[in-house]
């Protein structure tokens, strides 16, 4: 499949907006020739300050979106660590998951190819501050949507690709049956994400007293568990269970652990992008919102090519961007063709397709639950193209 392209990579990106400049004026002593010019420069330079932000505020010059088609590989910003999301397999080397696939229908929609594209491995301290600085497209890395990041990490989000809750496990033989039980305890975390923030919340809430033990990947936090440094692991659930499942034998295998009932947070999982580029944002959005939408109309990886080419509704239609009894496809203006979810349908089936190969029944073994559809009790809901 893929192999992890080098790290620190630039790439040309969104165009940052310019800032306006302070103007001096000198005036002369006699008082009304001051004032007209007082008059006069404020005037001016509210006009200038007033044309420079409307400039900040604009769309970039050239938008991702562009710049990443005369490229002609989509780079995207990953994780290697967790099983059934991203994960470097040791039987093939390269890097495989759910995660990965919405890379490669995101490749398939804007580039025509779900094969052009690197992956760029990157830790979850420094995730945000290499996509600012052009390292990757776009980032899909089991990342948590949150108001701060939204606002201060110069980053906007997606559709939500999975939703997930704040877990803990611990070891099988241990006497911890719930968090609550785990007052005085060592708590393995990862470094500079929401898990560290909301296991301080929730460890507060409970009035206990715990360390925590934190390092910026798993094989660091794995390695101090098994050494006995940690009582429990607190991440993601779906993490979590990719970790146990891969957990080693000589280690006691995925049945020396046991994981507890608490669901410490809610974790809305998004893909995400640079901040101010709309065309970029929309998408990278609307690929995976496409993926959803083909769940929820019954159009998968094997029969795609059959409904493009009788489409049993008009939703089906235009998903697929063909015309409807002789009429014209629909163009949603997105700067991808018409029918980009063909291509995408046809690299890497819908949404439940997806789910299925990498943590659902195939997979992890994970149920559906939150990620199942709005019409079977679940949180997906797709935006209708139309």
């Amino acid at each position: 499949m893929f192999r992890p392209g080098p790290e620190g990579e630039g790439v040309g990106g969104a165009q940052d907006g310019r800032r306006g400049k302070m103007r001096t004026i000198s005036v002369t002593k006699v008082a009304v020739v001051a004032a007209v010019l007082a008059l006069v420069a404020a005037g001016c330079t509210r006009e200038e300050e007033r044309a420079e932000d409307g400039d900040a505020g604009q769309q970039p010059a050239q938008s991702l979106l562009q710049v990443v088609q005369d490229r002609g590989t989509l780079r995207c910003g990953v994780n290697e660590t967790v099983p059934g999301f991203g994960f470097l397999s040791p039987d093939t080397g390269e890097i495989e998951g759910f995660d990965i696939d919405f890379c490669r229908a995101i490749a398939a929609a804007v580039l025509g190819d779900a094969e052009a594209i690197e992956l760029m491995p990157v830790s979850a301290e420094e995730r945000f501050s290499a996509l600012r600085a052009g390292n990757y497209d776009v980032l899909v890395r089991n990342t948590t949507w949150t108001s701060s990041r939204d606002g201060t990490e110069g980053i906007a989000f997606a559709h939500v690709n999975f939703y997930d809750g704040q877990g803990m496990f611990v070891r099988a033989d241990s006497p911890y049956r719930r968090v609550a039980d785990m007052d005085g305890t060592a708590i393995c975390v990862t470094a500079g994400t929401t898990t560290e923030l909301n296991l301080a919340d929730y460890m507060a809430q409970l009035g206990l007293d715990y360390e925590a033990v934190t390092f910026e990947e798993n094989p660091q936090l794995q390695q101090a568990f098994t050494r006995g440094r940690c009582d429990g692991w607190t991440s993601d659930k779906s993490q979590l269970a990719g970790l146990i499942s891969a957990w080693p034998d000589e280690e006691g295998g995925p049945e020396s652990l046991r994981l507890l009932p608490d669901t410490m947070s809610k974790e809305p999982l998004t893909p995400a992008v640079l901040d101010g580029d709309s065309d970029w944002l929309d998408a990278v959005f609307w690929v995976v919102n496409g993926l959803i939408l083909a769940e929820e109309l019954g159009v998968t990886g094997g029969n795609v090519d059959e409904m493009a080419a009788d489409p049993p509704s008009a939703l089906v239609a235009s998903l697929l961007g063909v015309g409807l009894e002789g009429g014209a496809p629909l163009d949603s203006g997105l700067g991808l063709s018409v029918d980009f979810m063909q291509g995408v349908l046809r690299a890497v089936g819908n949404y439940g397709e997806i789910y299925d190969r990498h943590v659902g029944r195939d997979g992890l073994g994970l149920p559906r639950g939150l990620n199942a559809l709005w019409s079977d009790g679940g949180l997906q809901y797709a935006i209708p193209i139309r």
